[in-house]
């Protein structure tokens, strides 16, 4: 009997190795999973660079979701796999980490953008509070994978206006937000008044931009500020007199900021949400493939076993 294939890093900062692993044995709580596709998510790299606060110990097999056919009875599932474990053939997941697809939802869709929802869903789900009726929201990245996404999951949540932020004014056209603030190659020449009457904002580029942003804005009424990514920046300088002199609450969603309980009533309502999003393009990667595709952050790749 052929040995199921899997994909291992056995050194942070090496290329990954694609290889034959024996299977062990699927825990008493666990039902093994048959791989259709996992998403070559941002978070997935930065894990597989070992310098993620979850990166733990190699050999390590990335791939911190996917979709998958149950074996126990054949039915498709969503499954978590975070922080590791999707980019193989077949996987033992915990039954409390699965959800069977809805019907008419595409499983590569929500191999590529389950993540990315999550993201968005999270944060105004579980970092928010008190957020009033049609609610008006900027989404910092916009034209992102996760910013795109963002977009829709705000309106299904309840968002009145939602407020685009990017670079090119060409692509955040296409996303479909009420209100465009154009990044200048200078940010500080940015002129982002559009934001004053917003009540949250999601930010996936933190850095200076978000230091512009929280800087400059005279923001009109309390603002909840949730950082999610770090696209144009890891670290900001935010001078004291900003936080004292305006109603910001600051918060981040991510896996840590919101528990598993909190998370996990939350993803059928993501994978129904699947029905109301747009499709999205998605890139289609056999697995033995992936050196050459680990790199390719131009498109929205999912890997195939």
């Amino acid at each position: 009997m052929e040995l199921p294939v899997s994909l291992q890093f056995t050194a942070w900062g090496e290329p990954p190795r694609y290889t034959e692993v024996p299977m062990p044995s699927p825990e008493s709580d666990e039902t093994p999973v048959k791989v259709l596709a996992s998403g070559l998510h941002v978070v997935v790299r930065s894990i597989a660079s070992g310098k993620h606060y979850a990166s733990g110990t190699v050999p390590y097999t990335p791939g911190v979701d996917g979709v998958g056919q149950r074996l126990s009875d054949n039915k498709l599932v969503y499954f978590i796999s975070f922080p590791g474990g999707g980019y193989q053939e077949i996987l033992n997941v915990e039954r409390r980490k699965m959800v069977e697809l809805p019907e008419g939802v595409d499983p590569y869709q929500v191999a590529g953008y389950a993540n990315p929802a999550l993201s968005s869903w999270m944060a105004l789900t579980a970092r928010t509070k008190d957020l009033p009726e049609k609610f008006t929201v900027l989404v910092m990245g916009a034209t992102s994978a996760s910013g795109k996404i963002a977009v829709e999951v705000a309106r299904i949540l309840g968002a009145g206006k939602v407020i685009g932020m990017s670079r090119s004014k060409e692509t955040l056209e296409k996303v479909g937000v009420d209100e465009m603030i154009i990044l200048d190659n200078d940010i500080s020449e940015t002129d982002c008044s559009a934001a004053a009457e917003v009540d949250v904002v999601l930010d996936y580029l933190y850095g200076p931009v978000a230091q512009h942003v929280l800087s400059t804005v005279n923001f009109t009424r309390p603002v909840q500020y949730v950082h999610i990514g770090g696209l144009a920046g890891t670290e900001m300088m935010l001078p004291g007199h900003v936080i004292r002199s305006k109603d910001i609450t600051i918060r981040g969603a991510g896996p840590g900021s919101w528990s598993r309980e909190a998370m996990r009533p939350e993803i059928p309502r993501i994978l129904h949400a699947f029905k109301q999003f747009k499709t999205h393009e998605i890139k289609v990667v056999p697995l033995s493939e992936i050196e050459e595709h680990w790199h390719n952050e131009k498109d929205r790749v999912v890997f195939t076993p």
